[in-house]
């Protein structure tokens, strides 16, 4: 079978949404399908009508780095059959005939819909409700447009079918459990917090930096370690750790293993993949209550929930674990035992039944996909890609 996802842009730095198509790809072929992963250099996202002079900034800045370069992405093993495909645009003849044509965000669904039948049978991976990236009227009209449509969480299948979307099918995201794993026993952590560290307002950071300086007036002995994917934000205080853009290893060895929670102050999330990679290491799960978080958080049994924005009752349920241990370690062993059920070859079975269904146009209904099936075989082990190719317009 062939498969081609369609990107909304160059990425210059890690990304869930991202690392998810990546992961999909790298199943796909282990099990013999060819997959192909296009990145447009131009794609239009809506921008602020009247942007700060960072943001314009930023712009050139991208602008420029696009036209030259082409990304490294040495953030995510990918396996040497995918083919990283980057083009000037999405027109349809930098598009190469498929089976199959996802859309992967709302401003890649228009491009998809105006390909050609060649291109393959059209469908679309919602990872969020984006309308922090676009005007909430076209991004909701691209989930009613008809295409077959895959979303990765039980609340985004809930508010397409309340939008009116058809063809929805819940396939969960997958997580890498042979490295996501536990490696300090979670009775004996430390009392530190680790937090991922964004720039993106919807993340929630300055909340989470916000309430953590509340629990360390209680706690003079607490530590906390961020990380992000870019430089250290000049907001940071200078008393908390930052890692700038580490990698996988150390996130898993360094950070979730030494720290005993892991704080989520996002307002919004699709699914939120650290705090599930964070609970498969061992951290107990501090976060705000949004529809995301929901998906694996049940509030003081998986971990504990409060209102978005509010850094107060954030340092609050801090605080109740950093006085707790006891607490603390239920919560950790529970949300690490949910989380097994979140795993890349099954998430992989169901996309290839997807896939399958799609092509002999069986009717997909709109209802959360159970687990059933077992995992596939062992996959080709990954390596880094460097087997990349630009097309030029």
């Amino acid at each position: 079978m062939r498969i081609t996802f369609l990107m909304p842009g160059y990425i210059w730095g890690p990304s869930g949404g991202y690392r998810v198509v990546y992961e999909y790809a790298n199943q796909l072929v282990s099990r013999g399908h060819d997959v192909t992963v296009i990145h447009p250099r131009h794609l239009a996202f809506s921008h602020p009508s009247s942007p700060t002079l960072r943001q314009l900034l930023r712009k050139i800045r991208l602008l420029f780095q696009e036209a030259l370069f082409t990304p490294d992405i040495d953030w995510h093993p990918i396996d040497a059959r995918v083919r990283l495909l980057y083009v000037p645009t999405l027109r349809d003849r930098h598009i190469p005939e498929a089976d199959i044509l996802f859309a992967t965000a709302w401003n890649t669904v228009r491009p998809v819909m105006k390909c050609s039948p060649a291109k393959g049978d059209k469908a679309y991976l919602i990872q969020g409700y984006e309308t922090w990236l676009g005007p909430k009227d076209r991004v909701e009209e691209t989930w009613r447009m008809p295409l077959r449509k895959i979303v990765i969480s039980q609340w985004l299948l809930e508010l397409g079918e309340a939008l009116g979307a058809r063809q929805l099918t819940c396939i969960p995201n997958g997580i890498d459990q042979q490295l996501y794993r536990v490696l300090q026993p979670i009775q004996q952590r430390p009392r530190q917090i680790v937090m991922v560290c964004s720039r993106v307002p919807l993340k929630g950071a300055k909340d989470g930096i916000a309430a953590l300086e509340l629990a360390r007036q209680q706690f003079t002995d607490l530590k906390v370690v961020l990380f992000g994917n870019s430089y250290r934000p000049s907001w940071v205080p200078g008393w908390m750790s930052y890692y700038a853009d580490p990698p996988q290893e150390l996130i898993v060895e360094q950070l979730y293993n030494r720290s005993s929670i892991l704080l989520s102050p996002s307002w919004m999330e699709g699914f939120g993949l650290p705090a599930v990679e964070a609970a498969c290491c061992g951290c107990a799960l501090v976060a705000t209550d949004n529809e995301g978080h929901r998906e694996y958080i049940r509030d003081g049994v998986t971990g504990l929930l409060s209102p978005p924005k509010d850094p107060q009752e954030l340092a609050r349920n801090l605080c109740a674990l950093l006085a707790d241990d006891d607490l603390r370690i239920r919560l950790a062993l529970a949300a690490n035992h949910f989380v097994q059920r979140y795993d890349w070859q099954r998430s992989a079975d169901l996309l290839e039944s997807f896939l399958v269904g799609t092509l002999k146009h069986k009717p997909v209904r709109g209802q959360h996909v159970v687990f059933g099936s077992q995992p596939s075989g062992n996959a080709t082990p990954l390596r880094t890609l460097d087997a990349r190719q630009t097309i030029s317009d």
